[in-house]
């Protein structure tokens, strides 16, 4: 706006600085971050270029350590933003199968069993768990252990009971939860 007053008006500098309330260095001051960020931008297009998956971390490090350049990270991360350089957050892996196998239905009783474990809440906030035993072929609930803790050696406790009782199963399905990691219970 003081430029244009300058040139339509013929006012003086100071005067046109004066009108509207800025510094006469203001006036005159030229930027030199443009030319900056047109050299960091540069630098970090070849930098993503020639290593597909460094994300703004590894850039900044190359910048600054390799390249010994004074740039600061905020600086460089804005710079790094707008170009929309930003790697996409990858998912998790996950097992690929080309065809899930069917689950088989048992034909007798003891042939297959389910085991899972469970988890709720008193109305005092305590949680509790249960660890629940139960025959596929006719869904009967063979056995539900209930504590506030189910440790390893109280699972493999109830297991043996259920075994001494109903006799060993052919094979046991579940899940792959953190409960089964135990070593004791895979032995």
């Amino acid at each position: 706006m003081a430029c244009h007053y300058i040139k339509e008006h013929g006012i003086s500098i100071r005067r046109a600085c004066l009108i509207f309330n800025i510094s006469v260095t203001c006036y005159y001051h030229k930027s030199l971050a443009t030319d900056e960020n047109q050299q960091i931008a540069h630098l970090l297009i070849e930098l993503t270029e020639q290593n597909k998956n460094w994300g703004f971390g590894l850039c900044f490090l190359s910048l600054r350590n390799v390249l010994g350049l004074p740039y600061n990270h905020k600086r460089v991360y804005r710079i790094y933003r707008e170009l929309e350089l930003n790697l996409r957050i990858k998912p998790k892996r996950r097992i690929k199968r080309a065809k899930p196998l069917p689950l088989a239905v048992p034909d007798k009783i003891n042939q297959s069993w389910s085991v899972d474990f469970m988890h709720d809440a008193l109305t005092d906030g305590s949680g509790f768990r249960l660890f629940n035993v139960i025959d596929d072929y006719n869904r009967e609930a063979l056995t539900v252990e209930i504590d506030f803790s189910l440790p390893a050696h109280r699972v493999i406790h109830s297991l043996n009971q259920l075994i001494e009782y109903r006799g060993k199963t052919v094979q046991v399905r579940c899940d792959n939860g953190p409960e089964y990691l135990s070593s004791a219970l895979r032995n």
